[in-house]
């Protein structure tokens, strides 16, 4: 990880005074790595070492980043990890370009690998989260969204990536197909499952852990699954609220919705299908060998769901 983020400086640099200050606060705004990091170790589990493996994995993390720089102008949101976000501290349109420049130096270097399948799987990859960005764009304060369409935005948006991150280093060893099929598998289900802890964590009272704004999700009218849940399986009174909290956005009845979550079993529900599919990724490694990194990708599975932030 240490040689990671030496080449994501040494790739960010530019003559744009801006763009090297927004690129510095993005490698220092701590944030988890986990989509290289699972590239890394799919391609050491699976026999795969060296400088190639830490171009790929900046380049997915270029993709990742430039996609949370959208996504906070687009939310409006002035906090990610417990720190400013760079749209609150250099304003929207520093952001957005500044997004853009990594969407296009990822592309650059996809060039530089100089493998055709590399370069479709990343460009694929990149255009299927644009299109879950703009499914979860029509899905805001629409109570008619149900959990299919919910899991497709998680599918398109977060989990996509994933399961490239993961692919990509099983190519990188030159895998086998069942092999590379395997870690396809592992990647979508471990990033789902981060997901939807993701929008569990965003009730479930966590908030000063995750180091993100108070009830997100409530306050933008997003659909996630506990207040899907709630208009499905909820009282009359419960239904009623979460559909007002979806059309309306705020959080006027922040108190009273989570309240709801606890006693309808919204939040359960919403942490077992977590758990679900993170013991679907820990199924879906046992083709790879025994080693210390496979022992590291069955923990993430773990700590997908124990985590609290």
């Amino acid at each position: 990880m240490q040689q990671l983020n030496h080449v994501i400086r040494q790739r960010l640099a530019s003559e744009v005074v801006l763009i090297n200050q927004i690129a510095e606060h993005l490698i220092n705004a701590g944030g988890k790595r986990l989509r290289p990091a699972l590239l890394l170790l799919v391609a050491n589990a699976l026999g795969a070492h060296g400088k190639p493996c830490h171009e790929l994995a900046a380049i997915i993390e270029f993709i990742h980043s430039a996609t949370l720089l959208h996504d906070d102008v687009v939310d409006e949101s002035d906090l990610r990890r417990g720190k400013k976000t760079a749209n609150a501290l250099f304003g929207n349109a520093a952001s957005i370009l500044v997004g853009d420049f990594l969407y296009s130096r990822a592309f650059q270097m996809m060039v530089e690998v100089g493998r055709p399948r590399v370069m479709q799987i990343l460009s694929d990859a990149t255009n299927m989260i644009a299109e879950g960005e703009v499914l979860q764009l029509l899905n805001m304060h629409d109570p008619k969204v149900d959990e299919t369409r919910y899991m497709q935005v998680i599918c398109y948006k977060t989990a996509r990536l994933f399961e490239a991150s993961a692919q990509l280093g099983a190519i990188l060893a030159d895998a086998p197909p069942p092999l590379e099929a395997a870690t396809m598998e592992f990647g979508q289900r471990i990033g789902t499952a981060f997901q939807l802890m993701d929008d569990w964590l965003d009730y479930a009272g966590y908030v000063e852990s995750m180091g993100k704004n108070a009830g997100c999700d409530l306050y933008e009218g997003k659909p996630t699954l506990p207040l899907i849940y709630l208009i499905e399986r909820g009282t009359t009174e419960q239904q009623a609220l979460a559909r007002a909290a979806i059309e309306q956005g705020g959080t006027d009845h922040a108190e009273t919705i989570l309240a709801a979550m606890h006693t309808s079993g919204a939040l359960d529900y919403t942490l077992a299908c977590a758990q679900r599919e993170a013991s679907a990724a820990a199924k879906a490694l046992q083709p790879l060998p025994d080693s210390i990194y496979k022992k590291s990708l069955l923990e993430l599975c773990t700590y997908s769901t124990a985590r609290r932030c």
